[in-house]
């Protein structure tokens, strides 16, 4: 699903227009990004939590030449489903 999908899905059913809708999401998307980016994690009870996590530095392969390189450290992005989102998705 595109964002444009999921704004047009959340306008319908949140009755709203799809400019607030996509204000909506940019405002989702703005506020967990900042969020991460200062450290903190973002849980949405029975939906998932957001977290980062370090990824250290690990040697690696140029698949064109063969290669070894280092690949450098840094931070990532997890998410872990809640619960619910499990159990509705898994059946």
């Amino acid at each position: 699903m595109s964002k444009a999908e999921l704004v047009e899905k959340i306008a319908a059913q949140a009755n709203l227009t799809k400019v607030d809708a996509e204000r909506a999401v940019n405002a989702f998307i703005n506020v967990v990004t900042s969020s991460l980016k200062g450290g903190d994690d973002v849980t949405l009870v029975g939906f998932g939590t957001f977290t980062t996590g370090d990824r250290a530095a690990r040697q690696g392969r140029n698949p064109q030449t063969g290669k070894a390189i280092t690949i450098p450290a840094k931070k990532v992005v997890k998410f872990k489903p809640g619960k619910a989102l499990k159990d509705e998705v898994g059946g």
